[in-house]
């Protein structure tokens, strides 16, 4: 086991969990509303306990029968669909964020199920679509949040775009193309420097779950690729939602 699970483990993640928000609050690292961030990770830390918690309970129910497995997989795409565009935008048209990750995580995770890769049974399920989720959730709000911002920053130039002839979308296109493409900046820096700077996730538990140095690096390798493609895809329709004025901060 790489961390036994000793009080001392215990009062470790406690020490850091506090830390950390010490560190936010000392810094003042705000949020748009202005207020800290030191609360958000106190609470992110006792939630993920929670739920955690939870999930370790459900794992034996879970694995039970493909639907259960199906029906999880739903859950933690609703939270991401909400978390996204909850962060986003806070207006009306939040529940669109449902697309880009249903258009990035669906068609992999699809191909992964007709090709046998991935059996509609076991728990394998359910680590592999929450990585595919996570991954479109984290590009979807990058995207999102990134281009609305810099189409509030230069609404100037938005306009003048009108000005010369360009539609709306391909003024908004013009603006807000570069920003949210930032948002594939992380998963392609991790997909440089694994091996090298760090040892992913994927990796590092297949080597504690008695796979060979070989096995563990072709999941890694596909886990990066897929990711990839997810957050591709998520990035490109998002950008696309905000062209067209699915997705705004306005009313």
């Amino acid at each position: 086991m790489l961390l036994p699970l000793t009080p001392a483990l215990g009062v470790l993640m406690a020490a850091l969990l506090v830390g950390a928000a010490g560190v936010a609050a000392f810094a003042h690292l705000v949020r748009d509303d202005d207020r800290t961030y030191a609360r958000p990770m106190l609470t992110a830390g006792l939630r993920a306990l929670v739920q955690l918690a939870a999930v370790a309970l459900l794992i034996d129910w879970i694995v039970g029968t493909p639907a259960s497995l199906f029906g999880f997989v739903i859950l933690m795409f609703a939270v991401a669909t909400v978390t996204a565009g909850r962060r986003i935008t806070r207006n009306g048209t939040w529940p669109w964020a449902t697309a880009p990750i249903a258009a990035g995580v669906a068609p992999v995770l699809l191909a992964l199920l007709l090709t046998g890769l991935v059996p509609p049974r076991g728990i394998a399920l359910v680590p592999v679509a929450g990585i595919l989720i996570g991954g479109a959730l984290t590009a979807t709000t990058l995207a999102g949040r990134r281009a609305l911002e810099e189409l509030t920053t230069r609404h100037g130039e938005v306009e003048a775009a009108l000005a010369l002839g360009l539609t709306d979308r391909e003024a908004r296109l013009e603006i807000a193309r570069r920003a949210a493409s930032g948002a594939l900046v992380p998963g392609l820096d991790q997909t440089r420097t694994v091996g090298l700077v760090t040892l992913p996730g994927a990796f590092v538990g297949m080597l504690l779950g008695g796979a060979s140095p070989v096995q563990a690096g072709a999941v890694q390798l596909f886990v990066l690729v897929a990711l990839m493609s997810v957050q591709s895809v998520a990035v490109a329709t998002v950008l696309e939602l905000i062209a067209r004025g699915r997705l705004h901060r306005t009313g």
